[in-house]
């Protein structure tokens, strides 16, 4: 480990490397490596539930929301990006991306909006809008701060004892991530992800879901902290559930995970980031030659290995820069640069802003009251 000034922030760079990567999954093969890596970019996100709550809608209705950056503005200032997800519990509607074609959702169906596009769901799927655009906001606003109770009913006439027509009952998440400097998963996601219900009792989204409905219809203590990890629990099982259905053909770092070639140089870099990594020094570990290796990673992931290992060191080391009070020096010996200039170039090509000043912009964004 790098020595960095002050006893106080070397420990800190060291729980943050820690919690980033795991030195000790370099041993690890197979299916464990691959949830490591899983795992280790799910960290780096700072994936972070912002809101749960449950809508018991009756026909006619539209529930929407407006694009998701103006929801982040209100609800989680401090994150760089929002994603929203939508789980129908009972009855069945219709989700769309606004101006795109409706599509059917039944009981245990996600409906997940990835990149923050503005969407409805509805019922019939030409249904009016249920709310207008300033409604809408103050709802987001009050449901951030709690001003708003988790579980609500739309739709209808507009009364709350009204069930003259056929409804659906869907849970609503959101939650922040970081879009910079590097999120690959979230790159590797369409515009619209949706995911069928599971066949199998025991399918844990469902045990999920169950326990999400619970905390919802009750008013414990601790339940708006506990619905926020929820929300988290619930994005992560449906990543790893479309994990298990992706094309083995497609293109995307997702499909890479499953592909035992690029799975294992992925183990491998997120093993050891900060080890200077070579083509041929992959290709020994892997058991491959480096033509094999360069276009296989290539083809699945978008970018070559090293380039990849690139991206990746300067995600954990803007994570660093967040949560560690180290000196910048200590952060690029941390990920592998023997060059503090070296490093503070490349930071910048890829994010726009000095390591300096993105550990400013982050601490004024934390300290920043919500609207």
């Amino acid at each position: 480990m790098v020595s960095v000034a002050g006893s106080g922030g070397r420990r800190s760079i060291d729980r943050t490397v820690s919690r980033l990567h795991d030195p000790a999954s370099a041993s690890h093969a197979g299916a464990s490596a691959v949830a490591d890596v899983l795992s280790d970019v799910l960290r780096s996100l700072h994936l972070t539930g912002a809101m749960l709550f449950l809508v018991d809608a009756t026909a006619p209705f539209q529930s929407w929301a407006p694009q998701a950056d103006a929801i982040r503005r209100v609800a989680l200032p401090t994150s760089q990006h929002l994603i929203s997800y939508h789980i129908v519990t009972s009855g069945r509607c219709w989700g769309a991306l606004r101006g795109e074609a409706p599509q059917p959702l039944e009981p245990g169906d996600v409906f997940v909006v990835p990149h923050g596009d503005a969407y409805c769901l509805a019922d019939p799927p030409d249904a009016p809008a249920s709310y207008g655009s300033e409604e809408a906001m103050a709802f987001f606003r009050g449901m951030a701060a709690g001003d708003v109770p988790s579980a609500i009913r739309e739709g209808g006439n507009g009364t709350a004892d009204d069930r003259s027509g056929p409804s659906a009952q869907f849970i609503c998440g959101f939650l922040g991530c970081d879009l910079r400097p590097f999120n690959p998963v979230l790159t590797t996601l369409p515009r619209v992800l949706l995911v069928r219900a599971g066949a199998d009792p025991g399918d844990r989204l469902r045990h999920l879901v169950a326990f999400a409905l619970g905390e919802l219809g009750s008013r414990s203590s601790g339940s708006r902290d506990v619905l926020q990890r929820l929300a988290e629990l619930m994005f992560v099982e449906v990543v790893r559930r479309h994990l298990e259905t992706v094309p083995a053909g497609e293109a995307s770092w997702l499909a890479g995970l499953n592909d035992p070639l690029v799975a294992r140089v992925l183990a491998l870099l997120h093993a050891e980031p900060a080890r200077h990594w070579t083509l041929e020094d992959l290709a020994a570990a892997a058991a491959t030659s480096r033509t094999v290796l360069a276009e296989r990673f290539s083809h699945y992931v978008g970018q070559p290995p090293i380039q990849y290992l690139t991206r990746w060191r300067l995600q954990l080391a803007a994570r660093m820069l967040d949560e560690a009070q180290a000196k910048v020096a200590a952060v690029a010996a941390a990920v592998g640069y023997e060059s503090e200039g070296a490093f503070s170039r490349a930071f910048k090509k890829s994010t726009g802003l000095p390591p300096a000043r993105w550990r400013e912009r982050h601490l004024v964004a934390s300290s920043a009251p919500s609207l």
